[in-house]
């Protein structure tokens, strides 16, 4: 796996905290630093997702792909699936996650909770790359709810 990430702020006599990020997938997306009030020309524009946000969701990406694959691979007839990730970070350099809160929501037909605390289980101690590095650093917890299937549909 690879990535490429340059920095795209050296532009005429403003500069900003602009970086795009080129993966060896062939993707590319952006990433920007927070707004600094204090010395404009060390602050990004707001432009894009900051890098540690990038982190934060791929992370979310990463747990939601496995309980997904889990769910499907037990013949579980999941129709959604969404995680919200929140998360305090150090106060010192280098600040890193200290806790992550995952929320999980999910849709199927007949979703047993047992099915989805094991899937989510087995994400974050066997399968999740990301959410068990950054176990190293950070307390990660997690909940869940199954919404109703809107039969209507």
């Amino acid at each position: 796996m690879e990535c490429t990430v340059s920095w795209t702020g050296q532009s005429g006599a403003q500069s900003s905290m602009g970086f795009l990020a080129e993966t060896g997938s062939g993707h590319a997306f952006m990433m920007d630093g927070a707004p600094d009030a204090d010395k404009p020309q060390n602050g990004g524009k707001n432009l894009a997702p900051r890098p540690m946000e990038t982190v934060l969701a791929g992370t979310g990406g990463c747990t939601a792909y496995d309980v997904v694959l889990i769910l499907k691979r037990g013949r579980h007839r999941v129709t959604a699936c969404s995680v919200k990730l929140q998360s305090t970070r150090a106060e010192l350099d280098p600040k890193v996650f200290t806790k992550i809160h995952m929320h999980f929501a999910l849709k199927g037909h007949q979703l047993s909770s047992s099915a989805v605390e094991r899937a989510i289980a087995m994400s974050h101690e066997k399968y999740c790359s990301a959410s068990i590095m950054l176990a190293k650093t950070a307390e990660i917890t997690t909940s869940f709810e199954i919404l109703d299937e809107d039969v209507s549909a």
